[in-house]
């Protein structure tokens, strides 16, 4: 299945979009279909069953789950990577495969504390926690 939108892009995205076609012989369109998806890498942490959250929210999820996802932290792989990576940031030693790294594994950070976010406050919402002092 597929769905057909309309983009306006930056004329400079554009541009390299179609070179990199232009150098391996193919449309636009998959490159930037291509560029698109491997920018959005699927994030579900092994140890939380995040498959209910497709369908449905937070507030459908067991206490258990929201607790779980309160506790949610990278592995610690991604999270040694993700420091080395920006430390090579701060030092301006990144290159760009690193660069395209550090994207990746900064999604997944900020998906991951968007999701822990979402439930500590419905934890509050239920009871679970006490609300965090201001």
């Amino acid at each position: 299945m597929e769905t057909q939108i309309t983009l306006n892009l930056p004329d400079e995205v554009y541009k390299k979009a179609e070179y990199f076609a232009k150098l391996t012989n193919r449309n636009i369109a998959d490159v930037l279909t291509q560029a698109i998806a491997l920018s959005l890498i699927p994030v579900s942490p092994h140890s939380i069953p995040l498959k209910s959250l497709e369908n449905s929210s937070i507030r459908s999820l067991s206490d258990e789950e929201i607790i779980a996802l309160i506790e949610l932290q990278m592995e610690p792989e991604q999270d040694q990577r993700l420091r080395e990576l920006l430390y090579n940031q701060q030092a301006g030693t990144l290159t760009t495969a690193e660069h395209s790294e550090l994207l990746v594994l900064m999604q997944i950070y900020q998906e991951n504390l968007l999701l822990k976010a979402q439930a500590l406050r419905e934890a509050v919402r239920r009871g679970l926690r006490e609300p965090l002092e201001s």
